[in-house]
C-alpha cells in the first residue's frame, strides 16, 4: 500500500456498525481490511486468491469493500488523493480525458453462465503488502513497491 494512503483514508471510513445486543466477535482491524482491499483492486487478483497474511477472511474483506463502497468511501478517497497531487502540482486538474468503449456482449453476455476452459484462479504471488509479517508463507523477497504518492 501505498505510503500515506492510510492517513488520507481513515478519516472517510464509516464508524463500526456496534450491536445494539453487544456480544459478537471483535471486528477486524480497518488498516489490515484496508492494505486487503488495496491488494486486491491492484492486483487484479479474484477476493478468493486473497492470501492469509492479511489477517482477514476473504469474505470479511469483500464485505466490508461493498459496505465502504456503499458509503462512497472510494469516491471520497479518489477526490482527497487528487487534492492532495494538486496542491503539490504534481497533477494539473484544469483538463481531463475521459475514455471509454462500449461493446455489445453477444450470445448472452454476462448471464452466460459458462467460463472459458483456458480462464481460471491464478496463483497468488509473493505477498508484498504485508512488510511487518515475516510469518506470511507468501511474502517473498521481491522489492517493496514505491509510494504513488508524496508524503504530506
Amino acid at each position: 500500500m501505498p505510503d500515506g494512503l492510510w492517513e488520507i483514508a481513515r478519516p472517510l471510513l464509516p464508524a463500526a456498525r456496534v450491536r445494539p445486543q453487544g456480544g459478537g466477535v471483535a471486528n477486524i482491524d480497518d488498516e489490515a481490511v484496508f492494505a486487503a482491499i488495496i491488494y486486491v483492486l491492484v492486483s487484479g487478483y479474484a477476493w478468493r486468491a486473497l492470501p492469509p497474511c492479511f489477517g482477514a477472511s476473504k469474505l470479511t474483506v469483500h464485505r466490508r469493500f461493498l459496505t465502504w463502497s456503499r458509503a462512497g468511501v472510494w469516491g471520497r478517497l479518489h477526490q482527497k488523493v487528487l487534492e492532495l497531487l494538486d496542491r503539490q502540482n504534481l497533477v494539473d486538474l484544469s483538463r481531463a480525458v475521459l475514455d471509454s468503449a462500449h461493446v455489445r456482449a453477444k450470445k448472452g453476455g454476462a448471464n452466460l453462465q459458462v467460463r472459458a476452459p483456458w480462464t481460471g484462479v491464478s496463483p497468488v504471488p509473493g505477498c508484498t503488502s504485508c512488510r511487518t509479517r515475516t510469518d506470511c508463507p507468501y511474502a517473498s523477497d521481491s522489492p517493496q513497491p514505491t509510494p504513488t504518492t508524496a508524503s504530506p
